[in-house]
């Protein structure tokens, strides 16, 4: 292996233990296409500004294409000893193409560098986390669609409080979903930025056009302060920020999964192919997969919370305590994107208890309200008609009763004004149907969300 790139003011060789503990190309190996890309970039610049002659320019880029495909085929091995993927590249394009492969530094930092190619990362990655959002939400408004008129308990403090579509509670994570989508498409704007010209943190005093890199690599602007350039991390943390909030929203939707598919509620039935079962128990179906998600929602809070830490007592301008950005920020795309695309394929797949959801819609007094409402309708204030249909649940739960089957003559003991037509207000269906304020849980306007969805979604 030859010497570092940077060894001529030290006398002494680099500890093997140090190369061991400071080297992050063991990871950072990943961004090595994005690393490439934007030395192509830099040396057209150069080339364009005359730091470079035409045939330098055509024998580095040649190089670095010869680099990025023994990469990718798997014939170039990263050691601890090149310390990052900047250097381990950097080395080998000397290597191929002699003295002339030292100027590609020329005008640039490893602190510009880096900062350059994980927003070129994190610019692509952003992207795929937003198709992978949109595919769930397709498959949530797809079971939505399928299941429409579904009626289910809907409820608070985990109590039956008030019947819903199945459809319109779906359609509630894919309004969590479309937050996710808006979060993304902002902090993408500050991604969107090339560090390139900043150097180590002054700038350079050589002729470079960052306007040209910028163009070349497709940056919609170019940092306004070269030492905020290069010891800053906001978009990382910005963006584990979004994908935490991400987590949180599918492990929601896992744990009512988890519930749904246990034996007390069986609203829906898990495909066996996202299930596992037990090592000692014959009968058991397990829902692994929810399960999984609901746990890596903390690894993604704890990934936030690493990269807080990090960067709270860091003076300007770099620091090598920034090499920690980047084990946090892969994992968090990894497990961001594993956990959406995995459900996205366990929803198209889970079978509805329709007849067991609508049974259980109409257990618990879920029309309760209804009845307040029918009062409030018949000219009682609400808290007048609040407190009759509170005796009126007081009086069934002592008698074993449901609303339902009560006569008008029990319910004229708790409130006169009550007539036949109450029978109209205890129906499942019509409790669901006359939520018609907007985003409420009627028909009609759950299939007008849904169509909403829809055309979002193919826009």
């Amino acid at each position: 292996m030859a010497g570092k790139l940077w060894q001529g003011r030290f006398r002494e060789a680099t500890s093997k233990l140090v190369e061991s503990f400071t080297a992050s190309v063991r990871f950072d190996q990943r961004l090595y296409r994005y690393d490439i890309e934007g030395s192509i970039a830099h040396c057209k610049m150069l080339a364009q500004q005359g730091l470079l002659s035409r045939e330098e320019e055509d024998t580095l880029i040649q190089g670095l294409g010869e680099i990025l495909r023994e990469i990718e085929r798997g014939t170039f091995v990263f050691d601890d000893a090149q310390e990052d993927v900047h250097m381990a590249i950097e080395q080998l394009l000397i290597e191929k193409v002699g003295e002339v492969g030292g100027k590609l530094h020329t005008g640039r930092s490893r602190n510009d560098q880096v900062a350059l190619d994980i927003r070129l990362f994190l610019r692509d990655e952003i992207q795929g986390v937003d198709e992978d959002i949109k595919d769930l939400q397709n498959s949530l408004v797809e079971q939505a669609k399928a299941n429409l008129g579904v009626v289910m308990p809907g409820f608070t403090h985990l109590q039956h409080a008030q019947p819903v579509l199945f459809s319109h509670h779906l359609m509630a994570y894919y309004e969590m979903l479309r937050r996710d989508r808006q979060r993304l498409t902002a902090s993408f704007d500050r991604v969107d930025v090339s560090p390139l010209g900043s150097a180590a943190l002054a700038g350079t005093s050589l002729p470079i056009d960052s306007e040209v890199t910028a163009e070349l690599l497709g940056f919609s602007a170019v940092s306004r302060n070269s030492i905020d350039a290069v010891s800053d991390r906001d978009f990382i943390i910005e963006f584990t920020s979004g994908a935490a909030l991400i987590m949180m929203h599918l492990s929601r939707m896992c744990e009512e999964l988890i519930l749904w598919s246990s034996t007390e509620f069986d609203y829906i039935e898990l495909s066996e192919g996202f299930c596992t079962g037990s090592s000692i128990m014959p009968q058991k179906k397990n829902p692994d997969v929810p399960e999984l998600i609901r746990g890596k929602s903390g690894r993604v809070y704890g990934h936030l919370m690493s990269l807080l830490t990090v960067m709270k007592g860091l003076p300007l301008a770099y620091n090598r305590d920034l090499q920690e950005d980047k084990e946090p920020l892969f994992d968090t795309v990894d497990t961001v994107r594993q956990s959406l695309r995995i459900l996205a394929r366990l929803w198209e797949n889970v079978r509805v208890n329709k007849e067991r959801m609508e049974k259980m819609a109409s257990s618990g007094f879920t029309l309760a309200t209804d009845v307040a409402e029918y009062l409030v309708n018949k000219g009682m204030g609400f808290r007048q008609a609040h407190r009759a249909v509170g005796k009126m649940v007081r009086y069934c739960l002592e008698e074993g009763k449901e609303l339902e089957q009560m006569t008008i003559q029990e319910f004229k003991g708790f409130a006169s004004v009550i007539s036949e037509d109450i029978h109209e207000i205890l129906d499942l269906k019509h409790s669901v149907d006359s939520r018609k304020s907007v985003g409420g849980t009627s028909l009609q306007l759950v299939r007008e969300a849904i169509t909403r969805a829809e055309e979002e979604l193919s826009s």
